[in-house]
């Protein structure tokens, strides 16, 4: 049996991500802005392949748009596929269905967002499902960073108010009424502006 992680990416296009950073700093500084979290995302999971066994661990990296055969991911030795699904639920929804089917024990899911996310997070992610029936790792803003699950539960994708201040607090009310048990890791910061960005740089070099 083998443990699953899938990264959630957006291609670098100009205009198409990190709009809310871009209407700070301008679309061009917007991507230099992910393609430093992707970096830093990828550099996170090879360290976490170092400190653990990563025969037992298969990474699959989930593009938005398309799926780009030549890029920093082929540093590691990643599976790549295309996200789909008319929304987040459901393009999440069917990556989970996608690992269980090819035979995962567990699978976490990971944004490309979060400069504070470290490879110790990670592997806390995969030893909580050790014992609890899923792992979240709560956002500032209200939302996750990180999901886990020993099963697929789909209804934790349906009907959730995906990108606002409540779906950490929606998904853990539904878990409680469900009786499933939870683990919650660290709370990070996704860098969602500008602001967001300067103050995970901040405090990245205090460090």
């Amino acid at each position: 049996m083998f443990c699953s992680l899938i990264i959630f990416v957006k291609n670098p296009i100009e205009g198409q991500v990190k709009t809310r950073v871009a209407a700070t700093v301008g679309h061009s500084k917007a991507v230099e802005v992910y393609v430093e979290l992707l970096e830093h995302t990828k550099n996170t999971i090879a360290e976490l392949l170092q400190m653990a066994d990563s025969r037992r661990f298969k990474v699959n990296v989930y593009y938005g748009d398309f799926i780009n055969k030549n890029d920093l991911w082929n540093d590691l030795n990643v599976q790549k596929y295309l996200q789909t699904g008319a929304n987040l639920g459901e393009r999440m929804k069917n990556a989970f269905a996608n690992e269980f089917a090819a035979g995962a024990a567990s699978v976490v899911i990971v944004g490309s967002d979060c400069l504070a996310l470290n490879s110790l997070h990670l592997k806390t992610a995969f030893m909580a499902l050790d014992n609890a029936e899923v792992v979240i790792g709560p956002a500032l803003d209200g939302g996750y960073y990180l999901l886990g699950m020993n099963q697929l539960r789909a209804s934790l994708f349906e009907n959730k108010p995906w990108s606002q201040p409540t779906l950490l607090t929606e998904t853990k009310a539904e878990l409680d009424d469900q009786k499933t048990s939870y683990q919650l890791l660290e709370t990070l910061s996704d860098i969602d502006t500008w602001d967001d960005y300067v103050q995970a740089t901040k405090a990245k070099m205090s460090v």
